[in-house]
């Protein structure tokens, strides 16, 4: 398939689709997949892109709210990016995770669009505190690419590579990416689609962080992320609420790329200000 048969883009999974992390609810969210809307639309001005993400969603979820929305706008071009959720619940059962993610594969192929989904790295590089669930991470990505393989999906190895656990591609929270980060996943896709002027140099590490805590000031930080950011999670868990409570998808309908919003700094990483 050509850059120029992309017209019609759709989104979907969870939170780092919709693009936490990268601007706010109050100037509104840009994200990876609006990244990777907007690389596409320099070749291809005419695509339309949805995006039908919705934060806080389980695989599951992500299966029985969007995908028949999906199809029903016909794509030629989706990525389906889910599980994180599913992985940081007490128990999980992986194989239904990667059922869910599977038949969403074999639906949206059969009806002919390429699909696109990626591995996750290990979150215990990310936060000490999410070692317990590492074995899960590693587990789930077996799953994809099996699955994706059946299916002909196309699968960006972001697990592969160390940059992708640099403390920098990710937001305060540790759980979403930075702007930096959303725009290295969004390169990373447009480098597994050959789209023009895309390349591996989302692959390479960051230079070195004159800034990085270490010994006891590192310790003070993560007490830090535990009281701002892991103890809210845990406090919605035990109430079964969810961040993506009465939330809808940001851009159900197809749309032209031109009106999304660049409200986000760019990444100050120089090779992948878009």
């Amino acid at each position: 398939m050509t850059v120029n048969a992309y017209l019609r883009y759709v989104a979907l999974g969870d939170s780092q689709t919709e693009g936490l992390g990268d601007g706010d609810d109050v100037r509104g969210l840009r994200g990876c997949a609006d990244r990777l809307a907007e690389r596409i639309a320099r070749d291809s001005p005419d695509v339309r892109y949805a995006n039908l993400a919705v934060r806080g969603r389980l695989a599951g979820q992500v299966r029985a709210e969007q995908l028949a929305p999906a199809l029903a706008l016909r794509p030629d071009l989706a990525t389906v990016v889910a599980g994180v959720n599913d992985l940081l619940r007490p128990r999980v059962d992986l194989d239904e995770v990667a059922g869910h993610l599977e038949a969403m594969f074999a639906a949206l192929t059969a009806q002919g669009a390429l699909v696109v989904t990626l591995t996750f790295p290990d979150m215990g590089r990310i936060t000490p505190l999410a070692r317990p669930v590492a074995h899960r991470v590693y587990a789930l990505n077996d799953r994809i690419r099996e699955g994706a393989r059946r299916h002909g999906v196309v699968v960006v190895e972001a697990s592969q590579h160390p940059v992708m656990t640099d403390p920098r591609l990710w937001s305060a929270d540790r759980l979403h990416a930075s702007p930096l980060g959303h725009a290295r996943i969004a390169a990373a896709v447009a480098d597994a689609l050959g789209l023009p002027g895309s390349d591996d140099s989302w692959t390479l590490p960051l230079p070195p962080d004159a800034g990085a805590t270490h010994g006891l000031r590192a310790v003070a930080a993560e007490l830090r992320w535990a009281g701002s950011f892991l103890g809210p999670w845990l406090a919605r868990r035990v109430r079964g609420r969810s961040s993506g409570d009465g939330r809808r998808a940001k851009r159900p309908a197809l749309l032209p790329v031109t009106t999304l919003a660049r409200r986000s700094e760019s990444p100050s990483d120089g090779r992948l200000i878009d």
